[in-house]
């Protein structure tokens, strides 16, 4: 992505590259993200409050069309989903990636075509394959053996479902051992390696109502390295190749997932999708000549990559605390509108916005307002020694699991999201209330 350049205002770059390209400096101090100031945002919304930046959502997505012409691309929903970003996918070109059945009806009321979304799962509960049935799903990710028999019966004698298997290729790859999902010896998928992924797929070949499309794997989050691809490409086509000999199939789709890593500070490393795509292109038409095999359509799914860096967290200074040697700026949100950094002790970088200071920055450390001693959003942190209660601080790169991970701790309620274009902003998801609250509790 590069930076949007208007002779009406100065932008900036280094420090703010991990911004959205809209991104300017209308004002000393004054940032502003899609033609609309934020301060402006967090005036007329409240915070804590998301932004997200419509355009830069659009180009991303293109920038994944452009890199993978030839490439079946699924926006991974589990990152963040609401009405707003399901439409934008669907004119955008992009399939979806699901993981329930709240996330599938909730594309499927919004228009998106049903056939152009996948479900996935480890676990998946008898709500989700209905749904999916109901709906008509394209295609249905088999994670486990006990997923044929309920999904055949659920389908019926005669009728007919599209499914791939998720094998593990047994490769250690991710910004956090949580996010590692290639790995043997974990919940996901069907392990290539002690013949659990064949034996499935011969299970489906005895179902006629189901059809085998494919294989899938995802091998973890925050990925940064085309290696591990390559490796998965390798190992997954060498299980083409066995299975084309054991059962003369040509299988016509190969999904390898998502997990393209993002930097969430500046001078962070991010993955190259155009060395990715050509690489990985290269690699699947090699393994496959070598194996006498039809080259398959290639499928993969981002989430965090198409909507991390276009959204943005903006909440309130509420208390500025020193004690010993450390300064803490205590906000509006926490824990409960972003879990990351005490799951993962992912880093950010906030900033002052909203007006302008000369004072010499100093470390601090940002935390939340919620009754544990891990809620800390940014740890040792560069901001101006003046911070004060009620300024206004902006947390960059927060359009991916912040609300889609958000909670009800001590009931303050998840924020809204607020879309920002061409000047204008406008309200996506409305806050949480107490109504909203109150109201799901229905009785002593």
């Amino acid at each position: 992505m590069t930076a949007v350049h208007d002779t009406a205002v100065t932008t900036l770059a280094g420090d703010l590259s991990v911004w959205p390209a809209s991104t300017a400096e209308p004002r000393p101090g004054d940032l502003a993200v899609g033609g609309v100031p934020l301060a402006e945002v967090a005036d007329r919304f409240g915070t804590p409050v998301y932004v997200l930046d419509e355009a830069e959502v659009r180009d991303r997505c293109r920038t994944y069309r452009d890199a993978f012409p030839d490439t079946e691309i699924l926006y991974a929903a589990k990152a963040f989903l609401c009405r707003a970003m399901i439409h934008w996918m669907q004119e955008e070109g992009l399939g979806l990636d699901v993981c329930s059945a709240g996330e599938l009806e909730l594309a499927v009321t919004t228009g998106f075509p049903a056939e152009r979304i996948v479900l996935h799962g480890n676990a998946k509960s008898p709500r989700d394959l209905e749904s999916a049935l109901r709906l008509g799903v394209g295609r249905i990710v088999i994670d486990s053996p006990s997923e044929i028999a309920r999904l055949a019966a659920a389908v019926g004698p005669d009728g007919h479902q599209k499914v791939m298997v998720r094998v593990v290729p047994g490769i250690s790859a991710g910004g956090h051992e949580k996010i590692r999902t290639g790995t043997e010896d974990q919940k996901f998928g069907l392990s290539i390696s002690d013949g659990y992924a064949q034996h499935a797929i011969a299970r489906i070949l005895d179902q006629p109502q189901l059809e085998l499309t494919g294989l899938h794997c995802h091998l973890g989050s925050q990925i940064t390295s085309v290696k591990p691809y390559l490796a998965a490409v390798r190992r997954i086509v060498g299980l083409m190749a066995r299975l084309h000999e054991q059962h003369g199939l040509v299988l016509p789709e190969l999904d390898l997932g998502g997990g393209h890593g993002i930097a969430y500070r500046p001078g962070e490393q991010a993955l190259d999708l155009t060395t990715l795509a050509r690489k990985v292109r290269t690699e699947l038409a090699e393994a496959c000549a070598a194996a006498g095999l039809p080259v398959p359509r290639l499928i993969i799914e981002p989430g965090r990559a198409i909507a991390g860096p276009a959204g943005i967290a903006l909440y309130r200074v509420l208390a500025v605390k020193r004690t010993g040697s450390h300064t803490y700026v205590a906000v509006d949100g926490g824990m409960s509108d972003n879990p990351r950094p005490a799951l993962y002790g992912v880093r950010y970088a906030p900033r002052l916005v909203g007006r302008r200071t000369t004072a010499d920055r100093a470390p601090v450390t940002v935390v939340g307002r919620h009754c544990e001693a891990g809620d800390v959003l940014a740890t040792d942190v560069e901001l101006p020694a003046d911070v004060h209660p009620g300024d206004l601080l902006a947390v960059p790169v927060a359009g991916a699991y912040h609300l889609s991970m958000a909670s009800g701790y001590n009931l303050v309620g998840r924020p809204p999201v607020a879309a920002v274009r061409d000047g204008h902003a406008r309200l996506l998801v409305r806050r949480e209330s107490l109504e909203d609250i109150r109201s799901r509790d229905v009785g002593l």
